[in-house]
C-alpha cells in the first residue's frame, strides 16, 4: 500500500490515540502514512510526526475563495446542509489516499459521530476504501445512521469478540477480529523516577472516565484510596501512579493527584510524569502488577506480561479481558455497580494469589497475538480484494 490515511485522531495528549495511530505506521509500514488530527501541537509535542504526516482534520474557510462561494449556493439555494462542513473537511479526499482507516477505538460508543460519517461519506464518494480500525462498539448503538454508516464500510476490524459478534449479528458481514494494534507497540524504558521499588512497584492508573460512570458519587475514589492503604499497609510495594490520558477536562493527572497528595507523607507513592506512549508502556512494563482505567494502559500491562486489573465502564475492557482469558470475571470490575469501599482491594488481591496462572496465561496468548499482528499487512489486502 503507497498510501494509508487515518482519521480522526483527538491528539496524542490521549495515549492511547496516539499508541494506535504509531503501532498501526509499525504493522502496515506503508509508503506514505497521513494522520487527520484535530490536535496537531499535541502530536508535534509527543514527536508522533516522526511517524506519520499530520494534517489538521479541519481548513479554515476564506470567506473571499471560490470555496466559499460554491458552499454558500448549495446551502442557500440547494438546502445542501453540511456544504461548509464538507469544505472544511475536504482536506481528507485532496490526499488521494489508497486505503482510510477509520482509527480511534472506540469513536462510534459516545453519541452520534456525526463528523465521522462526514468525513466517511467524503471517502467512499472519491472511491477511496473505507476501514473502521480496531474498534470497539456497543451493541446497543448499532442502529439507525450509525448502522447504516457502519455497513458502507469496506472493512471492519473489530478488536475484541464481543464487538465482533455484535456487528456480524447487525448484518456487518465484512467484519474481522484483529487484537487491538496497540499490543504490538514497542516499549522504551526511560529513567525511573526517584522511589521507584525495582520489581516490586504496583502501578495505579483512575481517569475521569471511570468517575463518571460511577454508580454511587466518591465511589471510585474511595476504592482506588482503600486500594492504596492496602498496598502501603499489607505489602512491601511501592505505588507508581501513572496517567495515560492529559486532555483538558479528562486528565488522569488530577484524580492521581488526589491520591499523591493524600499518601505522600508515606514516601513510597511516586508519580509518574507524561511522557509518548512507548515510554509510559516501559514503565508499566517494569510494574509488578497494574490496576488500569484507561484501556490502552492495560493492554501497555497485557503485552508485556504485567497482571492487570481494569476498573471497567464499558464492552471494551469486558471484551479484551474475555479473549484473552475467556472470561472476564476476576478481570474487569465494573465501576457502576462499585459500592462497598473495599471492592477494589478484594479484587486485587484475588489477582494477587493468581499472579503466576496470569503470568503463565500472557506467555501463551500474546506472542500469537503478535504473530496474527504481523500477518495483518498481507491479509488486510485479501480481505479488501474479496470485500
Amino acid at each position: 500500500m503507497h498510501k494509508i490515511l487515518l482519521y480522526p485522531h483527538g491528539g496524542s495528549g490521549n495515549h492511547g490515540c496516539e499508541a494506535i495511530v504509531r503501532s498501526t505506521m509499525l504493522l502496515l509500514r506503508p509508503e506514505q502514512g497521513v494522520l487527520f488530527s484535530s490536535a496537531c501541537g499535541e502530536d508535534r509535542r509527543y514527536g508522533l510526526e516522526q511517524a506519520v504526516k499530520v494534517l489538521p482534520e479541519q481548513r479554515p474557510i476564506r470567506r473571499c475563495s471560490s470555496g466559499y462561494a460554491g458552499a454558500w449556493l448549495r446551502r442557500r439555494v440547494l438546502g445542501v446542509r453540511d456544504a461548509f462542513d464538507r469544505l472544511a473537511f475536504g482536506g481528507i479526499v485532496k490526499e488521494r489516499a489508497d486505503l482510510a482507516l477509520c482509527s480511534g477505538g472506540d469513536n462510534y460508543c459516545y453519541g452520534e459521530p456525526v463528523h465521522i460519517y462526514l468525513q466517511n461519506d467524503l471517502l467512499r464518494r472519491a472511491g477511496v476504501p473505507t476501514v473502521l480500525w480496531g474498534c470497539s462498539l456497543e451493541r446497543k448503538d448499532m442502529k439507525g445512521r450509525m448502522l447504516e454508516d457502519l455497513r458502507a464500510f469496506d472493512l471492519i476490524v473489530a478488536r475484541e469478540s464481543l464487538t465482533c459478534d455484535a456487528l456480524r449479528e447487525c448484518g456487518c458481514s465484512r467484519t474481522v477480529l484483529y487484537p487491538d494494534p496497540a499490543f504490538a507497540l514497542p516499549v522504551k524504558e526511560a529513567p525511573l523516577p526517584e522511589g521507584w521499588k525495582a520489581g516490586n512497584m504496583a502501578g495505579v492508573n483512575v481517569s475521569p472516565m471511570i468517575i463518571g460512570h460511577e454508580g454511587r458519587a466518591g465511589a471510585v475514589m474511595e476504592n482506588y484510596a482503600r486500594l492504596v492503604e492496602y498496598l502501603l499497609e499489607a505489602t512491601e510495594m511501592n505505588v507508581a501512579l501513572i496517567p495515560h490520558v492529559v486532555w483538558p477536562g479528562n486528565d488522569d493527572r488530577k484524580p492521581l493527584g488526589e491520591l499523591e497528595e493524600r499518601f505522600r507523607h508515606t514516601g513510597r507513592v511516586v508519580m509518574v510524569g507524561d511522557a509518548p506512549c512507548e515510554e509510559l508502556k516501559g514503565y508499566i512494563s517494569r510494574c509488578r502488577f497494574l490496576v488500569a482505567a484507561r484501556t490502552h494502559a492495560s493492554i501497555a500491562a497485557y503485552s508485556t506480561g504485567v497482571p492487570a486489573l481494569v476498573a471497567g465502564y464499558s464492552v471494551k475492557a469486558r471484551g479484551i479481558a474475555r479473549d484473552l482469558f475467556g472470561t472476564e470475571d476476576g478481570h474487569v470490575l465494573p465501576v457502576q455497580v462499585l459500592d462497598d469501599p473495599d471492592e477494589l482491594r478484594k479484587a486485587f488481591v484475588r489477582m494477587m494469589e493468581r499472579e503466576d496462572d496470569l503470568k503463565a496465561a500472557y506467555a501463551e496468548k500474546i506472542p500469537a497475538y503478535r504473530e496474527r499482528l504481523a500477518h495483518l499487512p498481507g491479509e488486510l489486502s485479501a480481505l479488501l480484494k474479496r470485500s
